[in-house]
C-alpha cells in the first residue's frame, strides 16, 4: 500500500491537455464525491459547496474566465470549489444539530463547542476574513480530491488562474452567499500532453523536514 500511494503521487501531474472524448465513469465520480464529503475542515464547519460541471456549453464558456486555459472545456468534469462569503450562528447551530444526531447526544451537551465556534469564527478575529478562512478549508478539500483522483487513475489540474468574479457570475454564486475559491478540471490526459513525462521538481527531504524527538 505504501508503494502504491507513492507510485500514484509520482504518476499524477497538473494535466495540461485532456482527452475530451474520455469520460469519468459514474461509479468513479461517485467515489470522488464521497471522498470530498469526508474531507476534514476547521471545527467541521464545511464552509463549501462543490459545483460539478459536465455541461459542455458551460465548460466552454468558462475558458475566457480561465485565462484561455482549455483544460476547463476539455476535461470530463469541471469541479468548482465555492466557499461561503459569511458564516453565521445558524451555520454553527446546523453543525451542532448534525453532531448531536450523528453521535446520539443532547444538543445542550455541545454548548461549550458551540460557544467556542461562535467566539472564533462568528464573532472573533477570524470573522473579519471569513472568505480567507473558508478558502483555506477549500484547499484541504482540493488536496484530498487530487490524491483520491490519483489513486483512481484520474487526472486533474488544480487552477488558481481564473477570474473569480466571472465564475461567480456564470454560476450565480453571489445570490447564494458563495464565491469561487479554486477550480479543478478532472478527466484523462491526452496522449500528446508533453508534461505527462516531465520530471517532477521537488526539494529533497533534507531541505523540507526537521525531525524533533
Amino acid at each position: 500500500m505504501n508503494e502504491t500511494l507513492i507510485e500514484k503521487l509520482n504518476w499524477r501531474y497538473a494535466t495540461k491537455v485532456f482527452n475530451p472524448e474520455k469520460r469519468i465513469s459514474e461509479a468513479d465520480w461517485k467515489t470522488l464525491e464521497e471522498a470530498l464529503i469526508l474531507t476534514p475542515s476547521s471545527y467541521g464547519l464545511q464552509p463549501w459547496r462543490f459545483i460539478v460541471i459536465q455541461d459542455q456549453k458551460l465548460k466552454s464558456s468558462l475558458v475566457p474566465a480561465s485565462y484561455k486555459q482549455q483544460q476547463v472545456a476539455d476535461c470530463s468534469h469541471l469541479l468548482v470549489f465555492a466557499v461561503r462569503t459569511e458564516m453565521t450562528e445558524s451555520d454553527v447551530d446546523k453543525l451542532i444539530a448534525a453532531t448531536a444526531t450523528a453521535r446520539g447526544v443532547e444538543v445542550e451537551s455541545l454548548a461549550f463547542y458551540k460557544n467556542m465556534m461562535i467566539g472564533d469564527i462568528i464573532e472573533g478575529p477570524r470573522s473579519e476574513d471569513c472568505i480567507g478562512w473558508a478558502k483555506l478549508q477549500s484547499y484541504i478539500a482540493l488536496g484530498n480530491f487530487m490524491t483520491s483522483a490519483a489513486l483512481l487513475g484520474i487526472d486533474c489540474c488544480p487552477m488558481e488562474g481564473f477570474v473569480p468574479a466571472m465564475y461567480d457570475e456564470a454560476l450565480g454564486l453571489a445570490e447564494k452567499g458563495l464565491t469561487t475559491a479554486v477550480v479543478c478540471p478532472a478527466g484523462y490526459r491526452a496522449k500528446d500532453d508533453k508534461y505527462a513525462s516531465s520530471p517532477k521538481v521537488r526539494y529533497s527531504a533534507e531541505e523540507l523536514f526537521d525531525h524533533i524527538g
